[in-house]
């Protein structure tokens, strides 16, 4: 089983060429769940899910997609919401509204005292790091759960959310500490690591923990490092529509390779060979490739592949 950790919003999506916008779920966390769920892996959703009107549509569509609610906490605050806007190649940016709602109020004391015990954790950084409530509560979770099982980490970084760089830098490096797993984007290795190259950057982050390390490149495929070694994997041709949520479906995919392998606990992710660190990449590529592929968050399900 897998928990996922996170923000659960809506995007608010241009429609069409007017002033109008189209409500859909989205947010890291809830895209990664949803796209687990869709891929036959036992997956629960850790979040902060309103009573509002778009609180009840989170809640169908993560359901739908066979994700069970039972660590959700019920907020009484709205749903936070994600305005975006798409360039012309499809890559999406965002304004965020996170403070009165429900993502804003994330508190130590409402965390569950227990995970089922053989889950592994994964948390995503984009609201997590810059804001601080929730990055409190969501420091406590992986320093308690640390010892417990696997943790899987996505930074994720935001530059608009963030105000205090110092902070999230120091964060930042914290909880890659404490990570077994890290998937990034090169976006975020251009923010934390100032142009550094991605195997420097990847064998520093490696000296502080983390077992596995990804590099997500676009269209130029993914960098990786295993217990085995490197991976270059290359890139995919894909006829993209946009990039909403393509890193989370790539992550979905990532770790359901490494779930149905059995690779989820420490001790078997140690012994992760090379071969299967390349089809765990190859899979998780796949699953993004179709995700942009068309509109929206909209990761595939099992049978699709």
């Amino acid at each position: 089983m897998i928990v996922v950790c996170g923000e659960a919003l809506i995007d608010l999506v241009p429609a069409g060429t007017g002033a109008a916008y189209e409500a859909r779920p989205g947010g890291g966390p809830l895209n990664i769940a949803v796209g687990l769920g869709r891929l036959g892996v036992d997956v629960a959703l850790l979040a902060r899910l309103a009573r509002d009107r778009f609180g009840r549509l989170l809640r169908e569509h993560v359901r739908a997609s066979r994700v069970a609610l039972d660590l959700a906490v019920t907020s009484t605050a709205p749903t936070t919401l994600a305005v975006l806007g798409l360039d012309a190649a499809g890559v999406a940016a965002y304004d965020f509204y996170i403070d009165g709602c429900a993502d804003g109020g994330w508190t130590v004391a409402e965390l569950p005292d227990e995970l089922p015990p053989t889950a592994a954790l994964q948390v995503s950084g984009s609201l997590a790091l810059p804001v601080p409530s929730m990055a409190e509560t969501l420091e406590a979770l992986l320093t308690r759960e640390r010892p417990r099982r696997v943790i899987a980490f996505d930074p994720n970084i935001r530059p608009s959310l963030i105000r205090d760089e110092a902070a999230v830098r120091s964060r930042l490096e914290r909880w890659l500490g404490l990570a077994d797993i890290v998937k990034a984007s090169a976006e975020d290795l251009a923010w934390i690591a100032g142009g550094r190259p991605i195997d420097a950057v990847l064998r520093q982050w490696r000296e502080m923990g983390p077992t596995v390390l990804v590099v997500t490149r676009g269209p130029d495929g993914a960098y990786a490092l295993g217990p085995a070694g490197p991976v270059d994997l290359p890139g995919a041709p894909v006829k993209v529509v946009d990039t909403v949520g393509a890193g989370d479906a790539f992550m979905s995919g990532l770790l359901a390779s490494l779930d149905g392998t059995g690779r989820l606990n420490r001790s078997a992710l140690a012994g992760l060979t090379g071969d299967e660190l390349t089809a765990a990449l190859r899979f998780a590529q796949r699953v993004a490739g179709i995700t942009c592929g068309r509109l929206g968050a909209d990761p595939p399900w099992r049978e699709e592949l």
